[in-house]
């Protein structure tokens, strides 16, 4: 599927959004506006992350999903606030953070355990990709105005994350039928598809009506 879903991953690297964060160019006023629809993103994500960790067959997997969903719900107190402050419930979703979070939220009431898994991995895998290069090409981050996400997307640490999730979706695929593994197909690549999307809207800074 990452193979399958390339296309669209070298359209998020052609995005002015993300070229624009990696070479400091970006306007604050786009990036301040990406940190609030990241911080309403996340606290969907955190929630179908928490029904991965109830759903889970392991210990190990309900341990990992349950610090994962904490750990969404610490970046936006912690990343984001320190970015733009803190969001409150009055401040709209854009249409594309509504649609991306209402998805896997879909997914996490009316989907199974392997098609939540491969929903919610894009969010890993896409970030930990994008933020590895934009550290490489990058450097010293000292005094580049985007450091800090750069270095929360790009450190080894949430590449280990990543790597688990890959992992626990490789395990369920590799026990579930054929309709199973189409639907975790299809989850992966909606997904994936909304990553391309939500950095995209940040540059047009989308509102509804648009």
């Amino acid at each position: 599927m990452w193979e399958e879903t390339a296309p669209t991953r070298d359209a998020i690297d052609a995005l002015p959004f993300v070229r624009g964060i990696g070479d400091g160019t970006l306007s604050r006023e786009r990036f301040e506006y990406y940190m609030v629809q990241d911080a309403l993103y996340l606290r969907g994500y955190a929630r179908a992350l928490a029904t991965a960790a109830a759903r889970a067959d392991t210990s190990e997997e309900i341990a990992f999903f349950a610090k994962a969903a904490h750990g969404a719900i610490a970046v936006e107190s912690s990343l984001h606030e320190g970015a733009v402050g803190s969001v409150g419930e009055d401040v709209p979703p854009s249409p594309t953070c509504t649609a991306y979070t209402s998805y896997v939220l879909s997914l996490a009431h009316t989907q199974g355990y392997p098609e939540l898994v491969a929903g919610v991995l894009p969010c890993f895998w896409v970030y930990t990709d994008v933020g590895e290069r934009l550290m490489a090409r990058a450097g010293n981050l000292d005094d580049h105005p985007y450091g800090d996400w750069i270095a929360a997307y790009g450190d080894e640490e949430f590449a280990r994350s990543t790597e688990q999730v890959r992992s626990i979706a490789d395990r369920l695929a590799a026990g579930a039928g054929e309709a199973t593994v189409t639907r975790m197909r299809e989850a992966f690549r909606r997904a994936t598809t909304y990553e391309w999307m939500f950095w995209d809207a940040a540059w047009r800074q989308e509102a509804w009506g648009d």
